[in-house]
């Protein structure tokens, strides 16, 4: 770390200002050749950041170490500024440093091939996914046979590449490689993530033996479906997601939701045609028209709906209050943070909210306000817990709610909170 002078790094950010500077040309032949030194130089700056994430963490953990903090302290948060650094999510972060990891201790031969630019970011993260479950040596092993010579795996596709690296893992640990499968099976899961014209991907994690009777059952039923006329026009595909929906939820697709959902829409959305979009909480936001509709099939169906007023200013979109409708001000106030912040606070980081707490902590005062409230993801929350992490909340008048967010490394990066829809009205079902 010590050898990245001042000089370097405005050198660095010199030649990046130039390479801005680049347009397209006339030539084919060398646009090509454009963009084969640009891919090495994205490879070359992957490693060149694995290194030095790798020099921050050890850095940051012997100091740690040497001021006589506890070990569980010593880690904590260094991949959230990895990740502020990177401008991505603090989960992206941690990949990164565990990448890094990786590479500077275990895997010299693969470091090599991406500071050469012959392999790419994308390849090195599968080589490293795959042989996770290894130990150090076997890790080094698979390291050596597969990249010590770039030809080894020049021309290799990326099915190739992984298949290459499970065939080694295997041969050198198989036990490791069971046990693997075995921690995969405990972590699955369901997530949903939006997708374009206000659809969302509804995704399941599951060993694979289970993937595949559960497709070939939904597509089996949807078949008998369209075979005894019974499709309702539906296709194929259409008959199958009603199928997920119906037998996860016990309601017909056509049917109002019977769980708990939070659309926040202005009251000229709501009665009078209006056209701003509205949000969906956990989602993002949805067309003036899909809103009413939602509004409506709801209220037509047996779901029981609520309607509460929030209000916002006019100006801004800020969340300056709610009407409650709950007995105990913590769960009003939550529930005020939870939509005026929508994802967790920490820059880059769109985790749901998990836990609620206060940017001034209670030690130096802080109360127990909006203001000085903030939704976070639960690793958010716990890294900046760590020593040298600082937040206060920034006087904004006017505007939506801000946060000052400083790391131990004296950077700072402000969050600002999402603009509601202008005299929001809540819909819950």
């Amino acid at each position: 770390m010590g050898a990245l002078v001042a000089p370097d790094l405005d050198e660095l950010r010199a030649f990046t200002a130039r390479l801005r500077c680049v347009e397209a040309g006339g030539d084919a032949g060398l646009g090509i050749e454009w963009l084969d030194a640009i891919e090495a130089l994205k490879s070359v700056g992957c490693a060149v950041q694995a290194v030095i994430a790798d020099g921050v963490a050890t850095s940051i953990r012997a100091d740690r170490r040497a001021r006589g903090l506890p070990r569980v302290e010593w880690d904590r948060g260094i991949a959230s500024q990895i990740a502020l650094a990177r401008r991505e999510s603090p989960n992206r972060g941690d990949r990164h440093l565990g990448f890094a990891r990786a590479l500077v201790h275990e895997m010299p031969h693969t470091l090599a091939l991406l500071r050469s630019g012959r392999l790419n970011e994308w390849r090195a993260t599968l080589l490293v996914r795959e042989t996770a479950c290894l130990s150090a040596a076997d890790r080094a092993i698979v390291d050596r046979r597969l990249c010590s010579d770039p030809a080894i795996l020049d021309a290799v596709g990326d099915r190739g590449l992984i298949a290459r690296a499970k065939a080694l893992a295997v041969e050198l640990d198989a036990a490791a490689v069971v046990a693997r499968h075995r921690k995969a099976v405990s972590e699955r899961r369901v997530t949903t993530r939006p997708a374009p014209d206000s659809m969302a991907y509804l995704s399941v994690l599951m060993p694979v033996e289970q993937a595949v009777c559960l497709q070939a059952t939904l597509g089996r039923d949807a078949d008998s479906l369209i075979a005894t006329g019974d499709s309702g026009g539906r296709t194929r595909n259409q008959l199958m997601v009603d199928l997920v929906f119906e037998r996860g939820t016990g309601q017909t697709a056509a049917g109002g939701v019977p769980v708990a959902v939070n659309l926040v829409l202005s009251d000229e959305t709501l009665l009078a045609g209006g056209h701003e979009a509205a949000q969906l909480q956990g989602f993002g936001p949805v067309p003036a028209g899909i809103a009413r509709q939602l509004v409506a099939d709801a209220v037509d169906s047996d779901t029981a709906t609520s309607l509460r007023r929030v209000y916002s200013c006019p100006r801004s979109g800020a969340l300056t209050a709610m009407e409650s409708q709950s007995r105990t001000f913590p769960k009003s106030l939550r529930k005020l943070i939870d939509l005026r912040d929508r994802t967790c606070r920490t820059p880059w980081c769109d985790a749901p909210i998990r836990h609620h707490d206060h940017i001034r902590s209670r030690r130096q005062h802080g109360a127990t306000t909006a203001r000085n409230g903030s939704g976070l993801c639960e690793a958010c929350n716990y890294a900046k817990e760590a020593p040298g992490w600082t937040a206060r909340p920034v006087h904004n008048p006017g505007r939506t709610h801000l946060i000052d967010l400083g790391t131990p490394t004296g950077h700072h990066y402000r969050s600002t909170a999402p603009p509601l829809p202008t005299s929001a009205h809540l819909w819950a079902s």
